[in-house]
């Protein structure tokens, strides 16, 4: 029946129309599900890369090349600046280094400023004793500040003086350590700049006083340049502090009031014991005498050459200018002189030939102990 057939090949035709439709379509599906899929990989791996990555410190510029040039450029920036911050640092430390040595520079070598002309650090009167037992190892660990040789200079300040103590000295070893256990304290105290010289004079022969002290003036020079001398006797010790060991525009008579004379100037031209005079005071006399041998004389006739030049003698107050002696026996071969008294009445006549320029002696032995010098000489014979 033609009807019949006609109608059932439609339909198929029409079925397999359609079914070629929906497999064109699943492919078109298919083919845009790849395409989208490939697109979303692309842009992941684009971006992995710079995630996270610890030496990337911003995104890369499509102006600065590829991604290793840009590395590149980062590590040398990097280095750079660690060297350049290390340069900086060094040279900080440098400059601090520098300053720091300036600086040290700047207090060592600051000049220290003159002492003041009344030291702060004397306490006035003093008790004065003997009698006890003394050990020159202690009294030297009592100074540590005193070098060998009895030296010693105030380390805060300039010393306004720069004196030699010159000790006329033989056999009284007992005397000389009362002496160095009074005075160094003393003369710390007063802001010197000081050396003590015990001139021992050598042999048996007769003493001589004050050929000894040129002697020590002569002696004392060879160490320092020193510009004032004080010439004292072992045996006496100064009872106040503000007896400065100095000297003065005039020459200075320190032992003014002794006990042994009870406290008193036995008289005016008394010029004994304990005296100081500047260099060129000393050199204006000649210094002392050396012809007087023995006791007695030597002291009237330094009085007759300080007033033959025109100077006086200066003297501080009684009570300041107090003194104890070290009670003693005369010593032997220190008699007293029968000649002084004829020596003394022609002291202008022999000052200028007899003094420290026609001085003559020989140096025996010359030992810097803890506290003081030993100059050991033989200063010849009458």
């Amino acid at each position: 029946m033609p009807v019949g057939g006609g109608g059932g090949g439609g339909d198929f035709s029409l079925l397999h129309r359609t079914c070629k439709l929906v497999v064109l379509l699943c492919f078109l599906h298919i083919s845009v599900t790849l395409v989208f899929y490939v697109k979303s990989l692309d842009i992941r791996f684009a971006f992995v890369p710079n995630s996270g990555s610890p030496h990337t410190s911003k995104p890369p510029s499509s102006n600065h090349g590829p991604p290793q040039n840009l590395n590149t450029t980062t590590t040398k920036d990097i280095k750079s600046v660690i060297i350049s911050s290390q340069e900086e640092e060094d040279t900080k430390k440098e400059e601090n280094s520098s300053a720091g040595e300036q600086q040290s520079v700047v207090v060592t070598t600051k000049p220290l400023e003159k002492c003041p002309d009344n030291s702060p650090l004397l306490v006035g009167p003093l008790r004065v004793e003997f009698g006890f037992t003394l050990a020159l190892e202690q009294m030297a660990r009592d100074n540590p500040r005193v070098e060998a040789g009895g030296r010693y200079r105030p380390a805060d300040c300039l010393a306004r003086h720069k004196v030699a103590l010159i000790i006329p000295f033989r056999n009284r070893e007992e005397h000389l350590k009362y002496w160095l256990y009074y005075l160094h304290p003393i003369l710390q105290r007063q802001q010197l700049d000081y050396g003590v010289y015990v001139i021992n004079q050598d042999g048996d022969e007769i003493f001589n006083r004050a050929k000894l002290l040129n002697v020590g003036y002569q002696e004392a020079l060879k160490d320092y340049d020193y510009d004032c001398f004080v010439f004292s006797d072992v045996d006496l010790i100064p009872m106040d502090d503000r007896n400065v060991y100095a000297c003065f525009s005039q020459p200075r008579h320190l032992s003014v009031s002794m006990d042994k004379f009870g406290f008193r100037l036995p008289y005016n031209q008394y010029f004994g014991g304990v005296s100081s005079m500047s260099k060129e005071q000393f050199l204006k006399i000649n210094g002392f005498p050396n012809n007087y041998w023995g006791w007695g004389g030597e002291d009237d006739d330094i009085y007759n050459r300080v007033v033959s030049r025109g100077m006086s003698i200066s003297r501080p107050s009684g009570v300041v200018g107090k003194c104890r002696m070290i009670r003693h026996d005369r010593d032997k071969q220190n008699e007293p002189n029968p000649q002084r008294f004829d020596l003394i009445s022609h002291t202008r006549d022999t000052m200028n030939r007899d003094g420290i320029r026609s001085l003559s002696y020989k140096v025996v032995m010359r030992d810097k102990q803890p506290l003081y010098t030993m100059v050991n000489v033989d200063i010849g014979q009458p």
